[in-house]
């Protein structure tokens, strides 16, 4: 029987100390361990894809808690019938021992562990979507605070007026214009657009 680790952190400065001495302290060999530095929204990850074809039928797999295994609803119910039902390997998540297949394999045990996965796969994709909704809501409030996102705004010379009725009047050409501003042909249009709105409004 083989022995295996699985860990996960969701970008490189998150600390993975804690799942290693886990896994260490399960007994898993150190050559066992595989460790993805990506986001549990999706199964599409190089090492956990290489677990995923070593493992063998009667193989246990070890994980620290089920949102290390992934945030996706659906995706962690189709990876865990993969690895239970088709590989037939074990799964024992550290945090949570009900979810140790290797416990209870008569039909009750299969049920409490089934329900118990569906309940907290269901917790990590809906704690995915409230981070989700909070940056959402955090981008929303930055914006009505006034900060801009994306590329800094253009900005114009202060004579724009001046160059706008220079050019409307056809004493220069649209290149100097540009020139004179500083900005893009598309930039400068637009520029022209608000201005005439705002000069209109003054009246």
């Amino acid at each position: 029987m083989g022995i295996y680790g699985y860990i996960r952190v969701s970008s490189t400065d998150q600390n993975e100390d804690r799942q290693i001495a886990a896994m260490r302290e399960a007994g898993v060999a150190e050559t066992n361990i595989y460790m993805d530095r990506q986001s549990g929204k999706d199964f599409d990850r190089p090492q956990y894809k290489i677990i995923v074809g070593r493992l063998e039928k009667g193989d246990l797999l070890y994980i620290l808690s089920i949102d290390r295994l992934g945030r996706n609803y659906e995706e962690i119910q189709r990876q865990w019938r993969i690895l239970t039902k088709e590989i037939c390997a074990d799964i024992c998540v550290i945090d949570m021992p009900l979810l140790d297949t290797r416990n209870g394999k008569d039909l009750m045990g299969t049920f409490i562990a089934d329900l118990v996965l569906q309940i907290l796969s269901f917790v990590a994709e809906s704690e995915r979507s409230n981070i989700r909704k909070r940056q959402e809501q955090g981008i929303a409030m930055a914006k009505a605070r006034g900060v801009r996102f994306g590329r800094p705004e253009a900005r114009v010379s202060e004579e724009f007026p001046k160059i706008v009725r220079d050019w409307e009047r056809k004493r220069i050409s649209i290149d100097v214009a540009l020139e004179k501003c500083g900005v893009s042909e598309s930039t400068f249009y637009r520029r022209v657009r608000e201005y005439r709105i705002l000069q209109k409004n003054k009246h």
